[in-house]
């Protein structure tokens, strides 16, 4: 199981990489948001998974925010962000409508919450991953 949280943890970093190059290098700032809503999709489902949790193949944050509460009530702090990045992930992914308009000190603040949150996934689960 340790090698799968792994794998999730990976994956996060990855999209958290993409959306701070494009936050530093573009003006898409709906395309860093897609990638923070993925970096903690996966950093949420890598903690949950190392908690016990079985796999469902969701995207609602809020939904695995809910469920990381259940084993760090701390996770409750949150549930804003997932829900804005929920409510933007769907908006974006689903047509009809025009692209959304974010501005730079909107996104910024996204990026921080979104990297303080997952901070508290790593602190959450790097003991047992370099074990």
């Amino acid at each position: 199981m340790k090698e799968r949280v792994k794998e999730w943890i990976e994956r996060g970093e990855r999209d958290l990489a993409a959306a701070e190059l494009l936050f530093d290098k573009s003006e898409y700032f709906d395309v860093v948001l897609f990638h923070l809503h993925q970096a903690v999709e996966k950093f949420l489902k890598g903690f949950l998974i190392h908690s016990g949790w079985r796999l469902k193949k969701i995207h609602d944050l809020e939904t695995l925010i809910t469920e990381a509460i259940d084993f760090d009530g701390a996770f409750e702090k949150y549930l804003d962000l997932a829900r804005k990045l929920t409510a933007f992930y769907y908006q974006e992914r689903y047509p009809p409508g025009p692209v959304s308009l974010y501005s730079k000190e909107e996104t910024a603040q996204i990026l921080e919450e979104t990297k303080e949150l997952i901070s508290k996934i790593r602190r959450g689960i790097e003991g047992p991953l370099s074990g």
